[in-house]
């Protein structure tokens, strides 16, 4: 009777740190597509803005010739309005720089994806019972610790990018597959399908 109720509760014990690894995992999937799509629409405003300053730049250079060559005042005023604009973004880009930011959330994402990939193996740990429990402790605790470090250290995500996070993991599946795709990465001797068709 008292090995059934110690198995009853290291089987409770398993399930409540479970509940736990499985939240842990579902906010690193999260917050390692949102370092990732932070990174995309900083690296998108970039090009734009550096488009922006190409035109910009052309555009000064075309009204200064025009009012060199005789246009006058309204040239003149056409190419103070547009370089005033393109000092605006110039000074943006100064004091923003939007390539090291985005550089920075995409090494957060490559720091979390690890994170993500030791959490996904410790699931799959505690579901094979292969491990004892306090084994399962340590290294959970272990990846909390690595965790803080790497989000001690990254810029801050905001809503736009978590938006575009769950859109991409939500609607878009973007970490799901099916046997059928996995099957499709691997030589004939892992494939899941053959090994069920052999079975059956």
């Amino acid at each position: 009777m008292a090995v059934t109720s110690q198995s009853n509760e290291e089987s409770k014990a398993k399930y409540i740190l479970e509940g736990q690894i499985r939240e842990c995992y579902a906010r690193v999937v999260y917050s390692h597509k949102t370092h990732e799509k932070c990174a995309d629409i900083l690296l998108a405003r970039q090009s734009t803005i550096k488009l922006w300053q190409i035109i910009l730049s052309a555009l000064i250079t075309g009204g200064f010739i025009s009012a060199f060559f005789g246009s006058g005042n309204i040239g003149a005023a056409i190419g103070v309005v547009l370089a005033t604009a393109l000092l605006i973004l110039n000074t943006y880009t100064k004091n923003y720089d939007l390539g090291e930011l985005a550089q920075k959330h995409k090494q957060a994402a490559n720091d979390i994806w690890l994170i993500r990939e030791r959490y996904l193996s410790l699931l799959t740990d505690l579901a094979s019972g292969n491990k004892p429990i306090e084994g399962l402790q340590e290294e959970r605790d272990k990846l909390l610790s690595e965790l803080h470090a790497v989000y001690a250290g990254s810029p801050s995500t905001n809503y736009k990018g978590y938006k575009k996070a769950q859109e991409a993991l939500k609607t878009y599946e973007d970490m799901t597959f099916s046997d059928e795709e996995i099957d499709a990465f691997l030589p004939a001797e892992l494939k899941r399908s053959k090994r069920e068709k052999v079975g059956a």
